[in-house]
Formats: C-alpha cells, sequence, structure tokens
C-alpha cells in the first residue's frame, strides 16, 4: 500500500499521469491514492520529485 504524505506534496501531478490504473486523484491540490484502485506498481513513487509517495 502507498500513500501521500501531504505536506512534501507540491501538487505537479507527475504521479497522476504516470499511475496506469487512475488510482491518483488530486484533491485540494494535494494528490490522494484510491486504495480500491492501487495495484502497488510503484510507478508513482518512481516519478515523485519530492519522495511524497511511501510505501506504508
Amino acid at each position: 500500500m502507498f500513500v501521500v504524505q501531504e505536506d512534501e506534496c507540491i501538487s505537479c501531478m507527475a504521479c497522476e499521469s504516470e499511475c496506469p490504473t487512475g488510482a491518483i486523484e488530486m484533491r485540494n491540490d494535494i494528490a490522494f491514492i484510491v486504495q480500491d484502485k492501487c495495484e502497488s506498481c510503484g510507478d508513482c513513487v518512481e516519478v515523485c520529485p519530492t519522495g511524497a509517495i511511501i510505501e506504508k
């Protein structure tokens, strides 16, 4: 399971663009991972420039 550290997210939307399942949505300019859609591929982690997405 991946989660977004809200204080680290800069709203660049790179993760949203990269996610193959559409599991990342922008909510109030912060990335949010919809766990029911996430397949834990890690593509979002690779493109996040601030390291805001972490495995939990």
